[in-house]
């Protein structure tokens, strides 16, 4: 990617958004972000990221909801982009059991209107979230881009299967080039505020109980933000192309005779929950309350990233460990919400 490339980032306020949009700009890459800044967490948190981005003279931003088509495509007739990485989506297992309707509208209407707007000007690439939830009840391990994924336990995981089947239709009927990206529980500073490291800190130093579901026994393939940005960088410039030798009798999820492919990422090392917790007592040198729980219904008990193909097609590898990147998120938190050390 060159000064001159641009690269649109849909969610450029999210989470993982707001990471990619300022390692991009640092990089020299022209960024235009959107957003529709929803209420589903802290707006000021969303604010807060995006005046970061802003002192960069080669970032815009607007306001716009992947809903509005109109606009959308609008904004690709303007720009012309390269390649679109979307990450604008409804996120959260848990809140799609009350609130099932917003997948709906965000994770498909919105992903078809974005499909749509690439199918009438062709990026160069379209390389979009999908998540480890997709797994659902799959049990072998480490998990794999090459298993098939079609026990979902959530609505949101099957929103995020349902993007990556769209995504290959698109790639089959317009040969456009998808990636889809898997990711594993990315955690960091400037997170979610709905995700557990957020919650069990602020309640920890509020010295409020946390809820430590499956009795802490549940693993995760937690991943630092930092290289979750690394991979999806490397990603961008590697376009898919159709797979000559693949094979219809025997078809491989991962891969396709369509420009198509997914990828995981993650750290490829699942810890359990409870270990989690001991790491973030540490750097918070206070002890937790523990509110022991059974599962919550559409939890998946473990996670691990298989990322053999990520790391032989761009070279990526993880490189931040739990305890520097607990350390990193809880001395963010402490000083984005003015709290000193006792």
């Amino acid at each position: 990617m060159t000064s001159s490339t641009q690269v649109l980032v849909t969610g450029a306020a999210g989470f993982i958004g707001f990471h990619l949009s300022r390692k991009l700009l640092e990089n020299g890459v022209n960024v235009v972000g959107i957003d529709n800044l929803n209420e589903y967490y802290d707006v000021t948190l969303k604010k807060s990221r995006l005046t970061l981005l802003q002192d960069y003279k080669t970032f815009s931003f607007r306001i716009l909801d992947l809903k509005d088509k109109v606009s959308l495509d609008a904004l690709f007739e303007e720009h012309l982009f390269e390649s679109v990485v979307n990450l604008a989506a409804q996120a959260g297992v848990r809140y799609s059991l009350t609130n099932p309707y917003a997948y709906l509208d965000s994770n498909l209407v919105g992903f078809l209107n974005l499909l749509e707007a690439c199918r009438r000007v062709p990026p160069r690439h379209l390389v979009y979230a999908s998540s480890s939830s997709v797994y659902g009840g799959n049990r072998k391990m480490p998990f794999s881009v090459h298993d098939n994924v079609d026990h979902p336990l959530a609505l949101y995981a099957a929103s995020k299967k349902a993007n990556e089947l769209m995504a290959h239709a698109y790639s089959n009927l317009y040969q456009l080039p998808t990636t889809g990206l898997r990711f594993f529980t990315v955690y960091g500073p400037y997170g979610r505020p709905d995700m557990a490291l957020f919650l069990f800190t602020k309640a920890i130093l509020e010295g409020k109980p946390i809820d430590v579901y499956n009795f802490g026994k549940m693993k995760r393939d937690f991943t630092y933000i930092d290289d979750i940005v690394d991979g999806i960088i490397k990603v961008i410039p590697h376009v898919p192309g159709g797979k000559k030798e693949w094979d219809a009798l025997h078809p491989d999820p991962a891969s396709s005779f369509a420009p198509y492919r997914i990828f995981n990422i993650g750290n490829n090392k699942p810890i359990t929950l409870l270990h989690f917790i001991e790491v973030l007592e540490k750097k918070l040198e206070i002890k937790a309350i523990k509110n022991f729980l059974p599962l919550q219904q559409g939890d998946v008990e473990e996670t691990f990233a298989d990322i053999t193909d990520l790391e032989k097609e761009t070279g990526f590898s993880p490189s931040i460990g739990i305890e520097r990147g607990i350390e990193n998120f809880v001395n963010w938190f402490r000083e984005y919400y003015k709290i000193n050390r006792k």
